[in-house]
């Protein structure tokens, strides 16, 4: 339950996002966020590993 908090936020900000972008600008930036998150998840797991 700690993290619903992120959840509401997260959810907050997607609607508010999606009201200011066409459906392009949306596909875009959901695409570049996934990348992010996978470069992110990637430079995690290598830092791990040099440890």
């Amino acid at each position: 339950m700690n993290n619903c908090s992120n959840l509401y936020l997260l959810s907050t900000v997607a609607c508010q996002i999606s009201e200011c972008l066409t459906k392009k600008q949306l596909e875009e930036l959901a695409a570049d966020l996934e990348v992010l998150s996978d470069m992110l998840a990637n430079i995690l797991i290598r830092n791990n590993n040099c440890k």
